[in-house]
């Protein structure tokens, strides 16, 4: 358990059970903490969600049912929670974005190029509306299925192929700017 699963350990104060909450914890922190690290693409910023989302568990402390809480539960929280910091970053960065050029023709640049459209990417879906930039993520980077996606969002698989078609074009325009 790393130094973020200790101190949300220390605060517990609503859930039924220390061992409870341990076990959620230790049953679900590796997949909070990759689907953050492959969305933000940092570790340090992963952590942050890691703990971000066990806080808002523990908030919601005996209004939910640690027993009921499975796995899609908390790809879409992580998912939520990055799309918090990715839209806090957009805020604090679009000068240092505006000042990057590409036309550094050295051996770096294609490095560079690819961290440059990353960057540009996660701008762009911190652009989405919370719902759509979640859908996205779930579906593009943690690779659920459109079928998993209508289970957890209760739609139909027609809508949400229609939406992933929308939110991609949205992305497209967004990237062209």
């Amino acid at each position: 358990m790393g130094t973020a699963g200790h101190e949300i350990l220390m605060q517990l104060n609503d859930m039924t059970s220390h061992m409870e909450f341990a076990e959620l914890y230790e049953r679900h922190y590796a997949t909070v903490y990759r689907a953050a690290l492959r969305i933000i693409g940092n570790p340090a910023d992963a952590e942050d969600i890691l703990q971000t989302v066990f806080l808002r568990v523990l908030n919601q402390g005996s209004r939910l049912n640690p027993a009921a809480l499975q796995q899609s539960y908390f790809r879409r929280a992580s998912a939520n929670a990055a799309v918090d910091l990715l839209r806090r970053r957009v805020s604090h960065a679009e000068s240092r974005l505006a000042e990057s050029r590409l036309e550094d023709a050295s051996p770096s640049a294609a490095v560079e190029s690819q961290l440059l459209l990353k960057e540009r990417l996660r701008r762009a879906i911190a652009t989405l509306e919370t719902n759509d930039a979640v859908l996205f993520l779930l579906r593009y980077v943690e690779g659920l299925s459109n079928g998993e996606l209508a289970e957890m969002f209760e739609l139909d698989k027609n809508s949400i192929a229609v939406r992933l078609y929308r939110i991609r074009q949205t992305l497209q325009a967004e990237l062209e700017r």
